[in-house]
């Protein structure tokens, strides 16, 4: 008969090892951001890409196996996912690593949550659960970046790199597109229950 694991309680701690994790992969968006705009160290830059792309899957690991989940952890990695996609974006965008209609693409669907959010928010719902779908978006973009910006710092490697990075791009877009399409066809799922108990009370009063 097998033992199935214990279920992840959610705690209010601060200082757990997955948190830290998260809080180191902050400090690298700066870093990142000053080797790819300041002196320009593209394989530097690089290998800080790797790195916090790969600690997006360590912290979460880590918190499922040591059953240290915690309301701060649940903010903080879609917060550096997002932080570290953004400084991304922006510092590709002004190096011409990636055109603009890539960077407009992925700030679109984010302004779209945004405002989804904002109206969840109005009607007391807090912020719907991370998809799947979404995560591997987020995964993949995080792997995307890496290798285009590889092609530009070792132009040798443009045969493999500039078709392998695009293809994670393309890919990752069309997950973070239709992540947004379930979310909000999960915000519109609560606003028709809430709009439906309301009712329900206004007949009842």
């Amino acid at each position: 008969m097998t033992q199935q694991a214990a279920p992840s309680t959610v705690t209010n701690r601060i200082w757990t090892i997955p948190n830290v994790i998260s809080f180191v992969r902050l400090l690298g968006v700066p870093l990142f951001l000053y080797l790819l705009l300041g002196p320009q160290h593209d394989v530097a830059a690089v290998i800080v890409l790797v790195v916090g792309g790969t600690t997006d899957w360590v912290d979460g690991y880590v918190a499922r196996r040591m059953n240290s989940v915690s309301r701060l952890g649940e903010l903080l990695d879609p917060f550096a996912d997002r932080l570290y996609i953004l400084a991304t974006l922006v510092g590709f965008t002004l190096r011409e690593v990636v055109p603009w209609w890539l960077t407009a693409a992925l700030l679109l669907r984010e302004a779209v949550l945004a405002v989804a959010l904002l109206v969840l928010r109005r009607h007391g719902y807090g912020p719907p659960p991370v998809h799947y779908v979404g995560k591997s978006g987020t995964f993949v973009l995080l792997a995307a970046f890496p290798v285009l910006l590889l092609a530009e710092a070792v132009p040798s490697t443009d045969g493999f790199t500039v078709p392998v990075g695009w293809a994670l791009a393309w890919w990752a877009l069309g997950l973070y597109w239709a992540a947004a399409v379930l979310y909000l066809a999960q915000t519109r799922a609560l606003l028709r229950a809430d709009r439906a108990a309301s009712a329900r009370e206004a007949v009842a009063g």
